[in-house]
C-alpha cells in the first residue's frame, strides 16, 4: 500500500471505457460474440481502438465459452497480458484489480477485463438455466446433494435462514432492498424489470426456496459488459470521464457446509471492505454510493453488515429504516435496480452501475453525490469476495 501511495497521480489507473451489449433475453448470439461486442464498445467508448490494446482479462459465466481465443476473434496482436479468470461473481472486481496492478507497474498500458454469459435458450425456461443437472455434485457435495442441498437457491436460503434464527431477520426486511431497488430500475432505461412492486408483492410472490421468495432472487440474462483499464494521465485525455480506482481488497473464506462453519453470519466482505478502503485512504462515512452484488436479497443485507455501515445482526432494522437505501436515501444502494431488477452480469452489474454513477451519465437516477463509490463481488456461495473503491 505504502509503495502506491507513492505513485504520481498521472501513474495511478482508471476505468476509461465501458461497453455494455444488449442485456436480456436475448438470443442467436454465443457468450464468446456477446463478449466480442463488450470489448469493441467499451473500446470505442473511451475513444481509443482495438490496435491500442495490450492487456484483456477474460471471463464467463455459467454457460461457458469465452476463454484465450477471444484475443485473435479480436484480431488483438502482440498482448502484454492475457489470461483467463474464475472467482464466480467476485471476478470482475479481482479483473479490475489485476488490470490495476498491471497499469501501475508498467506491465500493460491499456487493459480490457471482460464477462459475458449466454445461458438463456428460446423456448426454455428462466429457471432452466439453473438446473440441478448443471450441477452433477460429486464426493462430499453428492453427500450434501441427498439432503436436497443443489444449486445455489438452496445455499443461499440455508445461509439466510442461519441469518433469521441468530438475528431475527425477516422476511419482510429483506423484501425492503427488492422494494427498493426495484424503485431505482423504475428510473433505469436498461433495467428489464421495472413496473413498481411493495412488500405486499414480495410476500405474495411464489416461494422459491424458503426463505426466499421469487422477488428476493436475481434474473438471469444473455449477454456481455467490458471496461477498460488505462493510467490516470492517458485516461484523463480520453472520451469519458476518468473514474480512479483508489483501493482494492479480496477475501476468500472458503470452507463452506464445514463444522462451525459461519455461513450465514459472516462473509468475505468483513475483510476486503475495511482493506479496501485504507488502501483508499477513506472512511466508510465518505462514501456517496454502494454497488453491492445482490444475487439474493440477503447478500445486500450481509455485505451491509460486514462493510460496517450498521451493526452486525442489525441488517433487517438498517434496511428497513426509511430514507435509506432507494432514491434520494441516506446510503443509495444498487441504484440501477442491480441483478433484482435490471440486469444479471455477474460482478458486472455493481461495477458497471458504479461507472455509470462516477460519471455522471446516470441520467434520471443519478446521486448528486457521487465522488466515492464502494462496489463488491460476491461467488460460491459467500466463498469469495471482492471489494473496489472507486472514484470520480
Amino acid at each position: 500500500m505504502s509503495s502506491r501511495s507513492d505513485l504520481p497521480a498521472r501513474r495511478r489507473a482508471a476505468i476509461a471505457g465501458l461497453g455494455m451489449t444488449d442485456m436480456g433475453k436475448v438470443y442467436g448470439r454465443s457468450a464468446q460474440q456477446f463478449a466480442a461486442e463488450a470489448v469493441r464498445r467499451a473500446v470505442a467508448d473511451a475513444g481509443l481502438r482495438l490496435g491500442d490494446v495490450d492487456g484483456l482479462l477474460v471471463s464467463a459465466g455459467l454457460a461457458g465459452g469465452v476463454d484465450l481465443s477471444l484475443q485473435n476473434d479480436l484480431g488483438l496482436e502482440d498482448l502484454r497480458l492475457l489470461s483467463q479468470m474464475q472467482s464466480f461473481g467476485s471476478t470482475a472486481g479481482a479483473m479490475v484489480q489485476h488490470a490495476t496492478m498491471a497499469v501501475e507497474a508498467g506491465m500493460a498500458d491499456t487493459v480490457v477485463c471482460v464477462f459475458a454469459d449466454a445461458p438463456l435458450r428460446e423456448g426454455t425456461s428462466t429457471g432452466a438455466a439453473y438446473a440441478a443437472d448443471r450441477y452433477s455434485p460429486k464426493g462430499w457435495g453428492g453427500m450434501v446433494a441427498s439432503s436436497g442441498f443443489i444449486g445455489p437457491n438452496s445455499f443461499y436460503a440455508l445461509a439466510a435462514r442461519r441469518h433469521m434464527q441468530a438475528y431475527g431477520t425477516t422476511s419482510k426486511q429483506l423484501g425492503e432492498i427488492a422494494v427498493a431497488q426495484r424503485k431505482w430500475a423504475a428510473m433505469n432505461p436498461l433495467a428489464r424489470f421495472r413496473e413498481p412492486v411493495d412488500i405486499a408483492d414480495h410476500q405474495e410472490s411464489r416461494l422459491v426456496a424458503e426463505p426466499f421468495h421469487l422477488l428476493d432472487c436475481c434474473l438471469v440474462s444473455n449477454g456481455g459488459i467490458a471496461v477498460v483499464v488505462t493510467r490516470g494521465d492517458r485516461a484523463a485525455s480520453l472520451a469519458q470521464p476518468p473514474v480512479s480506482v483508489l483501493g482494492w481488497a479480496q477475501a476468500h473464506p472458503g470452507g463452506s457446509l464445514r463444522r462451525d462453519d459461519d455461513l450465514g453470519l459472516v462473509s468475505g466482505a468483513a475483510r476486503a471492505g475495511p482493506q479496501a478502503l485504507r488502501m483508499a485512504g477513506v472512511s466508510l462515512a465518505d462514501i456517496d454510493i454502494a454497488e453491492l452484488y445482490d444475487c439474493y436479497t440477503f447478500t445486500v443485507l450481509l455485505t451491509l453488515e460486514d462493510y460496517g455501515f450498521c451493526a452486525k445482526g442489525e441488517g433487517g432494522e438498517f434496511v428497513s429504516t426509511p430514507g435509506v437505501l432507494g432514491p434520494g436515501g441516506s446510503l443509495p444502494v444498487n441504484t440501477g435496480g442491480g441483478q433484482l431488477s435490471s440486469y444479471y452480469m455477474w460482478g458486472m452489474t455493481p461495477l458497471s452501475e458504479a461507472i455509470i454513477q462516477a460519471r455522471g451519465q446516470a441520467g434520471a437516477r443519478q446521486v448528486p453525490d457521487h465522488e466515492l463509490v464502494l462496489v463488491s463481488g460476491n461467488g460460491g456461495i459467500f466463498s469469495h469476495h471482492s471489494t473496489l473503491v472507486l472514484s470520480a
